[in-house]
């Protein structure tokens, strides 16, 4: 009774430094996925097509025909610029709006309105008068706010979408990475062949790695806590 009640102490005791120590792994494995960013972007490629498929309902394709100053193809390589460095998701945003908002003018014009889902007419001729420093009327002066409200939305859709897509991708591709770094550091110390119970425990600790990763000093410090509680109880 002895043995086995000190058995479970010392289950207790290391319980937390297990936590730990697959929290510490799944750090690791996030840190290998980040590294993929150095080869073409990597895993940061991830969501930018959101991003993309937004911004192209805006810009034509071509800068030659519709008169725009900057092309879809070159202001898509500076947003994929400011996605890939992780500027901050607001000021990327309005980086992306005011690029668009450049590239607004009477030829331009019919595609943003269709786009935002504003008259057609009035925002090809606020795109005039905004070329010239015209005053806008009251009228054209409220299409022009709804435009902007509009594209704002659209714009914070596609980035928010396309982040919640880089986030999961680079949580989904960290569970293999954890695993395999669970069973190489498995074989490592093990003396001789890898058995069947350390394989498996391995690949326990590498699945639960990445979950684990953000909360693992919190939990552990809890389950700590709990059983110091425990122990009090029982005297």
């Amino acid at each position: 009774m002895l043995q086995a009640a000190s058995a479970i102490v010392l289950s207790t005791q290391d319980l937390p430094k297990i936590i730990l120590a697959i929290g510490a792994l799944g750090t690791a494995a996030y840190g290998v996925v980040d590294v993929s960013k150095g080869f073409g972007g990597g895993i940061s490629n991830r969501g930018f097509g959101d991003i993309k498929k937004v911004v192209s309902r805006f810009l034509p394709a071509s800068s030659d025909k519709a008169g725009s100053a900057l092309s879809l193809i070159s202001v898509l390589a500076t947003l994929r610029s400011n996605w890939l460095n992780g500027m901050a998701l607001a000021d990327q945003k309005s980086i992306a709006k005011a690029l668009i908002k450049l590239n607004l003018n009477t030829d331009t014009g019919r595609r943003m309105a269709a786009a935002a889902g504003v008259d057609e007419e009035i925002l090809g001729s606020i795109a005039g008068k905004l070329s010239t420093g015209a005053a806008l009327t009251p009228a054209e002066t409220d299409v022009y706010g709804r435009f902007d409200l509009s594209l704002t939305a659209v714009l914070d859709q596609g980035y928010q979408r396309g982040d919640q897509r880089y986030r999961n991708s680079a949580k989904l591709l960290a569970v293999p990475v954890a695993v395999l770094l669970a069973l190489l550091g498995a074989w490592a110390i093990s003396p001789g062949p890898l058995g069947s119970a350390d394989f498996w425990r391995a690949v326990a600790g590498g699945f639960l790695a990445t979950p684990l990763a953000p909360v693992a000093k919190d939990l552990a410090s809890a389950v700590q806590a709990g059983s110091k509680l425990a122990q009090a109880w029982s005297k």
